[in-house]
Formats: C-alpha cells, structure tokens, sequence
C-alpha cells in the first residue's frame, strides 16, 4: 500500500506541475496568436506562427530523443522549461522598454517550439519509470484530464490578461509556470535508467533504432503513418483557430477564448473518461477511431454558416473536437510506454513527433495561401474529409496486409 501511494504522489507532482506550466504557456500563446490575427488578419501570417512553432519539432526531434534516452530526463525537463521562462521573461523586458515589429513574435514561438521539443520526449519517457505498466492508460488519462484543465483556463486568463494589461505582463503567467513546473520535478526522485549500452553507441544508430521500433510493431506503423498524414491536414486548423471567430464569425478575443474553453473541456471530460470509467483493451482500434471522429468534425466545422448561431454551434463542435483527440493520443501514448523498451523510450516517441511534425510545415504552406484565397472555412471542410478518407484507407490497408499475412502461415 505505501509502494502505490509513494508511486501515485510522485506522478501528481510531477503532473501538476507539468499542468501548472502549461497553463501558463496556453494563456501566454493565445495571447500572442490573438495579438498577431489582431494585428494582420492574415492566415498568411498565421500559418507563420505555425509553421515557426513546429519547424523546431522536425529540426531537433531526433536530437531530442536521444537526449533523452542518453542523458538524465529529469534536467532536460527542467532546462527546456527554463529555457522557455527566461526567452519569455527576456521579450517581456524588451517589450516593455521597446515597440517590437510583428516578426519579433515569430522569434519568441520559434523559442517555445525547441524547448517543447525537448521537454515532450523526456516527460514522455519519464512516466513509465515512475507509474507500473498496467496504471499507463488511467495515468495519461489523469495527466491529460490536468493539462485539459490547463488548455480550458489557459486561453481564458490569456484574454482577461489581454484585454487588461500590455504583452509585457501576459508574458509573466509563462515564467511563473515555468518555474512552478521546474521546482516540483525537482522534487521527484526519478528511478535511475540503465544506460551503458546506449552510451556506447553513436547517435546515428540510435536514431535508427527509433525507426526499427516503428518497423517491428506493425500496428503501430500504421497508426502513425495514419497521423502523419491527417497532421498534414490538420496541423494548419489549429492555426487558423484565431480567424475563424475573428474574421469568419467577426467576433471579439473573449469568443475566441471561449471555443479554446470548448475544445478544452472536450479535452477534458474525455481525459475524465480514461482515467476512471474506461477500459481501452484495443488501444490502436481505439486511436484510429479518434483519427476518424477529428476528421468528421473538422468537416462539420467548415459547414457552419458564419452567423452568431453558428458560432454557438462551432463552440459545441471544438468541445468534440478536443475529446476525440484525446481518443486518439491517450491509448497511443500509453500503447507505446507499455511496449517499448523504456532504454529506447526517448528515441521512439521523438519520431513519433519527428514523422508527424514533417508534415505539418508542408501543411501550413500550403493550406495558408488557400485560405488567404478561399477562406479558413474552406480549409475546415476540405481538411476533415481528407482526414476522415486517409484514415479508413490506412486502416483497409493494415486489415488486408494481415489477412494476406495470416493466410501465408
């Protein structure tokens, strides 16, 4: 009994405290993507911030990985966060003193982008050392269920901080998190990770055994392959979220950080759902599912007529939107903490972002012109449809290719 309890108050801690620091993070990254579709109205440079934030993700995933399998996972955590603290507490300063142009902001999301980059695989990683193998899916349900909370509440102290006070002063809630975050990790003794054969082998060859491990598991395979794709499609949307109630729906910060509270709540009650009521036995049936279900309503959403009744009805879709992400990444993520070696944790989950976030700058360039042209609706439905068809297609192709397998043996 005590072995449970000291394993379950060391996860909070450090889930807490990861949720602390996001909550700063989203309210401060609303506030900027807000301020820059304020100030331009342009999808153009919306799908900037974007494709700056996740240019990083393709850059420095495989370094990120094995990093994170080679050095201790703890200070890399804590140095990223930091890392991100200080360039917000720097622009704050420079703000506060100086008038800065538009493209500064694109500096500050870049910034954030490499120091994600680097914290995600390593908190990733850390999980499993701390949480038995049969608690991964309600754990990352409960992690979830808090940063969900932090996402509803983010963009809404982002707003209220927005309408109330200048960028200098928003850009503190990040600090404030940041170092929140730092010191409860701090806190937590991590179990000490065997590592003497992954230091003696060269980085190269780590990496491709971040590949193999795709390789060798079928199934997951195909699930990524399925995400890389639909990030292609996706990946523009959450850029574009800003202009959607600003120019398509003509309405203020405020309802725009109402369809983030939407989608958050979204995030949350399904999080709620995995980490008490449901039992995911099929995870990788269960994350294509959420594929699907972020396909249809991202179709859904781009039907919407640009009316304040409409807007009422897009707030209610988001709140779906957000849960089947969920659907999708929990039994993912936890599918993967229970299989993988944990010596080769890092590396994997940095080519699970690596193979996605390739897509999303291909993504972003492309759909911000068509959007700039056609409208943000437009990419919303034509977006879903592709989703929800890559989705079945790469499924079809999984069941076929093991009907063929079976048939051989």
């Amino acid at each position: 009994m005590l072995k449970i309890q000291k394993w379950k108050s060391k996860f909070l801690l450090v889930a807490l405290g990861q949720a602390v620091s996001l909550l700063g993070s989203s309210g401060v990254q609303f506030a900027l993507i807000w301020w820059l579709a304020e100030q331009t109205s342009s999808p153009m440079v919306l799908g900037m911030s974007g494709l700056v934030a996740f240019l990083p993700m393709t850059l420095f995933s495989p370094l990120a990985g094995i990093a994170a399998d080679r050095y201790n996972r703890k200070y890399i955590s804590i140095f990223s966060d930091m890392a991100m603290g200080l360039a917000a507490l720097l622009y704050a300063a420079l703000l506060f003193f100086f008038e800065l142009p538009v493209w500064t902001v694109l500096i500050m999301l870049c910034v954030r982008g490499i120091g994600t980059t680097f914290q995600q695989p390593a908190i990733q990683s850390i999980i499993p050392q701390l949480v038995p193998a049969d608690q991964l899916v309600r754990s990352n349900g409960w992690m979830q269920f808090m940063n969900s909370g932090s996402f509803l509440l983010g963009p809404v102290i982002g707003a209220a901080l927005y309408a109330a006070f200048p960028m200098s002063i928003v850009l503190m809630s990040d600090v404030i998190g940041a170092l929140l975050a730092s010191l409860a990790l701090a806190a937590v003794k991590i179990p000490k990770l065997e590592k003497a054969a992954v230091e003696n082998e060269s980085m190269r060859r780590q990496f491709q055994q971040g590949l193999e491990v795709f390789k060798a598991d079928r199934k997951l395979f195909y699930v990524v392959i399925a995400e890389a794709l639909c990030m292609f499609f996706y990946a523009p949307l959450s850029a574009f979220y800003p202009l959607m109630t600003s120019d398509y729906f003509k309405l203020s910060a405020m309802h725009g950080s109402a369809v983030e509270f939407a989608f958050a709540a979204g995030m949350m009650g399904s999080s709620l759902l995995f980490s008490s009521v449901i039992k995911v036995n099929r995870k990788i049936r269960t994350s294509f599912i959420g594929l699907f279900g972020i396909g249809i309503i991202s179709a859904v959403c781009g039907l919407i007529p640009p009316v304040f009744s409409g807007w009422l009805f897009f707030v209610g879709v988001c709140a779906g939107l957000g849960a089947f992400g969920n659907v999708h990444s929990i039994p993912l993520v936890a599918y993967m903490q229970e299989t993988i070696a944990p010596e080769k944790m890092g590396r994997a989950f940095s080519v699970l972002t690596l193979i996605s976030s390739v897509t999303m700058p291909v993504g972003l360039l492309i759909a911000s012109p068509i959007a700039e042209k056609v409208g943000v609706n437009f990419w919303f439905l034509a977006a879903g449809v592709c989703m929800s068809v890559i989705t079945v297609l790469v499924l079809v192709c999984y069941a076929v290719n093991e009907r063929k397998k079976n048939s051989k043996i």
